[in-house]
Order: C-alpha cells, then structure tokens, then sequence
C-alpha cells in the first residue's frame, strides 16, 4: 500500500469524501493492470470527490481515453485508496502498533504487537462461490482463494496478510469501506481482543509461507 504514515488524517473528513463516490455504480470495465494505473495515479493527491473528478476529465482528454472507462477506474481506485489510508490510521492510532518504516514497502502497512502486516479491505467476494455463512466457518479456505485470486499486478505478494471484509446484506458491500466511523469499531474490537495463536499459517506451493487473519465487518 503507497501510504503516508507522516501524515494524520481528519477520518470524519475522509468518510464524507468517499460517500459522494456512494450515488454512482461500481464496476470496473477495465481489468485492473499497470497502465492503467499510470493514467489514473492522480488519485493519491485529491482526498476531495470534487477535485479527483475534475482530473478524471483531464486525463481522459489529455489521452484520449474513454470518459466512462477512465471515471470508473479512477473512481474506485481513489475510492480504495482513501478508504485504505484511514483504515491504516486507524489500526496505527492504537498503542503497539506501528506503521512500516518505509511507506513505500508494499509488503507491510503495519507491525501489529510484533507482528508484520499488509492490510486489505476487501468487499466479500462472489467469485468464493459460497455463502457468507460458510466463509465465516471456514476461514482459511477463503484466506487461500483470496491469496490464490489476488491481482497479479505490483501488489502480488505472499506475504503476511490482515483482511477486512466487509459485508452487507443488502449485497452492496462495497460501500462499507466508507462507513470509516463504524469500521474504526470493528476494528477497535479486534485488536483489543488480538491473539496471535489464532492467526492462520498459510503453505504456497511456491515453497513460501504467510501469516493471515480475516476481520469480519458485518452489516
């Protein structure tokens, strides 16, 4: 994760920026891959809505990319991205925890009691082709598909992992990574009562191995 752990964010700032992402659908059109990413690197520089629509529109005219595939992709992007900084905030606001050194390593957001951690929040998956219900009982099946089924651009890792998945039943899970408030309890929660022996050890075929754990943010 590219974070700027040197810097403290306004959390209630950043909730009411994401949810002006909230009235318009969340699709991608494009797979998610390094050019595009380059186009749409603006992103890390304007928390506000306002201000990262209006590069949007730049950026497709200085291309010449499509309006409706550069909005999409950049929207959930900044989206993702913003949620994720105050969700980093928020676990390294908590007494022994500590963000990584180098806010470049994308193998590390954070030690949580000693422990090395990249974090993602990830909307419950439908590709897991199982019901919620079953994902919560059988953890680490999911802990491998997500590993297994992780983008296979810059942030391929088979490092530690903290998940936090959020889950609505309405089916609109994406939005609860702008509920910063509610899920800086979930949260909160969690690492209160944090266990390392409940931590998940993961074995790759590729001879490597991860720590994992999922937080589970039910709505």
């Amino acid at each position: 994760m590219l974070t700027f752990s040197c810097l403290k964010y306004d959390l209630e700032q950043i909730e009411t920026e994401l949810k002006k992402r909230l009235p318009f659908s969340y699709q991608w059109g494009v797979k998610q891959n390094d050019e595009w990413d380059r186009y749409t690197n603006f992103i890390y520089r304007f928390q506000s809505w306002e201000a990262v629509v209006t590069a949007m529109k730049a950026t497709a005219e200085g291309y010449n990319l499509d309006k409706r595939k550069l909005f999409n992709y950049a929207a959930n992007r900044w989206f993702n991205f913003w949620s994720a900084i105050a969700i980093e905030q928020i676990f390294t606001e908590v007494n022994g925890i500590i963000p990584a050194l180098n806010s470049k390593n994308r193998l590390v957001d954070f030690n949580i009691f000693g422990i090395n951690f990249d974090h993602k929040t990830s909307k419950f998956p439908q590709g897991f082709q199982q019901t919620f219900y079953y994902a919560q009982r059988h953890e680490e099946e999911l802990l491998y598909w997500f590993y297994k089924n992780q983008s296979q651009q810059q942030r391929k890792h088979f490092g530690n992992r903290l998940f936090i998945i959020v889950y609505a039943e309405n089916g609109e899970h994406w939005k609860l990574k702008a509920e910063i408030s509610w899920l800086k309890q979930v949260i909160l929660k969690y690492v209160a009562t944090f266990d390392a022996s409940k931590l998940k050890k993961l074995e790759f075929d590729n001879q490597q191995s991860a720590l994992a754990t999922i937080i589970w943010a039910h709505q």
